[in-house]
């Protein structure tokens, strides 16, 4: 049986995973950020939902830096939990060129913090070589201060690889980015499957824009992989419908008034500033709320009406 971790460096394979520009405001203040962190070799950490586009925006930023034409390796921190990984000598890819994106942090056990740390800290002094250490990023689905306050991750690890924090908004919260990336995805399968790119209905179109994704782009990406797979959005988009139609049958299909209308842009326009206010900050809730002149405690109220309130305050 082939191994789960191959030898040497190769624990650490390169991959291609491509970011799609967004038009929303979220995602345009997260862009600027990423522009501006890939001309420095600080780490990042990136936090976001699972299927949130983590590992594109790792190679979003490594593309735009210095490093552009050197090696991306993607290592998943679970693997460094095993001794056969010890064995292969995989952390000695942190050292070199290139950039390296280790996956989920909050995976990582005790022995497995240990073990990175060390690799961050010695770096490649053991083999006599003048090297630059690899540029780190990490993500994480999970609040890794929460982790830190459980003693659940070290202090100085954490530290050490949170240079700029910055945090992905979820799909939901970016509705308007999802007719970009649907084009992108049905353009990139029919390549793919060497198919017609086909051209949805105008319901599925609403269905994609209405539908919550908690998949995130992730479920995005599958859902238009299997309508170019299948050739046929209808069946491809039942489970989509049979959801919103309960949706809709629970009283979602009312009117809406103006007065309703004009709360939603108030909404919306609300959102955007504390997203904005909140990217500038690097998500320093204090320091956004001040910015916003409002107190720290009307900030966590809104951000729990947004549907952010999974990470807690820095």
């Amino acid at each position: 049986m082939e191994s789960d971790f191959p030898q040497g460096s190769q624990n650490m394979q390169t991959h291609s995973h491509e970011f799609v520009e967004g038009v929303s405001a979220s995602m345009r203040s997260v862009e600027a950020v990423m522009l501006e962190v890939a001309q420095s070799e600080v780490p990042v950490l990136l936090l976001a939902e699972k299927g949130a586009g983590k590992k594109a925006t790792a190679q979003r930023i490594h593309d735009l830096s210095r490093r552009g034409k050197e090696w991306f390796r993607v290592l998943s921190c679970a693997a460094i939990e095993s001794d056969k990984f010890e064995d292969s000598a995989g952390l000695e890819g942190l050292v070199g060129e290139g950039t390296v994106f280790l996956t989920e942090l909050a995976d990582l056990g005790a022995k497995g913090q240990a073990r990175l740390l060390q690799a961050l800290t010695k770096g490649n002094s053991q083999s006599g070589r003048a090297q630059d250490p690899a540029r780190l990023i990490c993500g994480s689905a999970r609040d890794l201060e929460a982790a830190v306050g459980a003693g659940n991750l070290r202090e100085d690890l954490y530290y050490r690889i949170s240079g700029v924090c910055l945090r992905l908004p979820p799909l939901r919260q970016r509705r308007e980015d999802i007719p970009i990336l649907v084009e992108h995805f049905l353009q990139k399968f029919g390549r793919d499957f060497h198919r017609e790119v086909p051209v949805l209905s105008e319901e599925t179109l609403r269905l994609f824009e209405e539908y919550a994704w908690p998949g995130n782009v992730r479920e995005l990406e599958n859902a238009a992989k299997a309508i170019v797979a299948l050739g046929d959005e209808t069946v491809a988009m039942g489970g989509l419908r049979a959801m919103l139609r309960r949706r809709d049958a629970t009283g979602n299909g009312k009117r809406v008034s103006l007065k309703q209308a004009s709360r939603a842009a108030s909404r919306e326009t609300e959102k955007e500033l504390i997203l904005r206010a909140l990217t500038h900050t690097r998500w320093n809730r204090r320091r956004a709320a001040q910015e916003l002149q409002i107190s720290y405690k009307t900030l966590l109220y809104k951000l729990k009406q947004m549907g952010c309130s999974e990470y807690r305050a820095s």
